[in-house]
Order: C-alpha cells, then structure tokens, then sequence
C-alpha cells in the first residue's frame, strides 16, 4: 500500500541562536558599527512566544556594501520568503533605510534594517521600544531602556472625545449607503473603519477602569483581556459581514456597543455625548425600513 511520506518536522532555532547568528555577523563586519533592536523582544511587559520577529537595525559606514547584493544575507538561514520594502513598486516603504524581511525555513523571522551612522542619534531618539546590543566604539553614551510608555492608553481630552465619536457616527452613512446599494465589499471596507473607533473607544474604557498606564497592543490584540465577556463577544460578533443581512446586524451591534461605552466615558469624565448619534440613528432605521419593505 503506497502512503505519502511527511516532510520531517523542521527545528525552529533558539532565540538564544538566532541572536547569536544576528550579534557574530555584525562583530565580524567592520562596517557594521552599532546594532539595535526594536520591537516587541524588547517590551518585557509582551510574552514571549516563538512568533515573534527579531527586529534588528545594523548601522554601518557604508550602506551600498549592503543593497547592492542580497547574498550576504545567506548567513541568516534558508529562507521561505523575503521582501525588500525599498525595492517595491507596489508597496513602497514609507522608513528609511533598507530593509530585508526575512521568513526562514525553520519560522523563525528577522526584520533586518540597514541605517547609515548618521542617522544613529535619530533613532535614540525615535519609539521608545530599542536596544543597543553591540556598539562598537562607544557611539551611544547613555544606552536607552526599551519602554512602551508611548504606546500605553492615552486619556481623551473633550475634544478628542468628540472627534472619535463624529468618526464613527459619519462613517456609518457610507455603511448604510453601501448596504442599501447591495454593495457589500464597500459596506464591510467601511464598516471595518467604523470599528476602529469603536476599538478606540472600548481602549478608553479600559483606561478608566484600570488606569492609563500600559498598552492594550497592536490593533488592540489584548483589549479582550480587560472588557466583560458580554462585551467582547458582542465585539466579536461585528466581525460577521458574509452577507448583506449580517452586516447590518454587526453594524447595529457596533452602534450599541459604541453609544453605551462613549456614554458612560462621557458621565465619568463631565464630556458631552453628542446628539448627532440620535439624527444619524434615525436615519439607519429609516433606511433599514425601507431595506427590509424591498
């Protein structure tokens, strides 16, 4: 009986091995001066699992040693894939610098960034979430400690409270046009943006409820951590746009979830909740009637 054979399972490298392959190719190259680090390897408040990325930023005297050929960066491994940002047409990078996104045969991945030393005091300057691990003349006097500061919850004064809640309450109209349209692609695109200032504002519900002093994480990833379980599975469910029918039914969902959150934020902090959310709620309903009647 003829069987297919399974590809032998791939051993991932240590972060202890790939940080080790990552410092010996800099302490091995002259031109490479200083090494950083950003990312989430470098927040302590993130845990550790082997998905992340090493995200790594060598500095160097003479960068053209480096973007002219891709073979140096055969060292790193087998590579799955790799992408240069600063070579794309399509999706040209918007940083500096140039780039090798590197995805090994063994899943591990490297963000390698090639940076001239001139621009080394900028990026000290820069995200709060670097490291220096290699400086090989004492370039940097005082080494930075990687914090995520900059990217815990930030309290909303009125006004920025307000321009949230006009975000959500505009962008509902081209839901609502688009979902009266049959256009659906364009109603869940909108919709998508709508739920981002929903997100903004559940952040800040969490802020209230448990200070504003640490970070929910990219695209909120961890913001299920801290809301009722009511609340995120309602949240969860706005995710559901397969159809006409369930996009308006995840669109009213957002609209609770928003007026409920935005209100009670609005009582805590003495902001007004405005009354936009009434004229725009009047006319979903009136176009969800004439929707339904079709």
């Amino acid at each position: 009986m003829k069987t297919d054979k399974k590809e032998p399972a791939m051993t991932q490298r240590t972060p202890e091995e790939m940080m080790n392959l990552i410092l010996s190719r800099a302490e091995n190259d002259a031109h490479i001066r200083v090494v950083g680090m950003e990312g989430s390897r470098t927040n302590q408040n993130i845990p550790k699992d082997r998905f992340q990325d090493f995200d790594v930023t060598y500095f160097v005297d003479d960068p053209a040693l480096y973007t002219e050929d891709d073979t140096w960066v055969n060292v790193f491994g087998e590579r799955l894939i790799m992408q240069k940002p600063e070579d794309m047409e399509l999706f040209p990078a918007v940083e500096d610098g140039y780039s090798f996104l590197m995805f090994f045969t063994d899943y591990n991945k490297i963000d390698l960034t090639i940076l001239p030393l001139t621009v080394l005091e900028d990026y000290l300057n820069g995200d709060g979430l670097r490291e220096i691990l290699l400086d090989k003349d004492g370039r940097v006097e005082e080494k930075p400690t990687p914090t995520d500061k900059e990217y815990h919850i930030q309290k909303p004064g009125a006004r920025s409270f307000d321009d949230c809640c006009n975000e959500f309450w505009n962008i509902t109209i081209y839901v609502v046009k688009g979902l009266c349209r049959r256009e659906l692609l364009f109603a869940i695109d909108l919709l998508a943006m709508m739920r981002h200032e929903l997100l903004r504002m559940l952040s800040w519900q969490v802020g209230r409820a448990y200070g504003f002093t640490f970070s929910v994480g990219q695209n909120y990833k961890f913001i299920g951590q801290y809301l009722p379980a009511e609340q995120w599975q309602a949240l969860l469910s706005t995710y559901r746009t397969d159809s006409v029918e369930n996009t308006w039914r995840s669109l009213f969902t957002c609209h609770e979830l928003f007026r409920d959150a935005a209100k009670n934020f609005a009582a805590k902090y003495g902001y007004t909740y405005p009354d936009y959310d009434e004229n725009v709620s009047r006319y979903v309903r009136d176009m969800y009637a004439e929707y339904e009647a079709k």
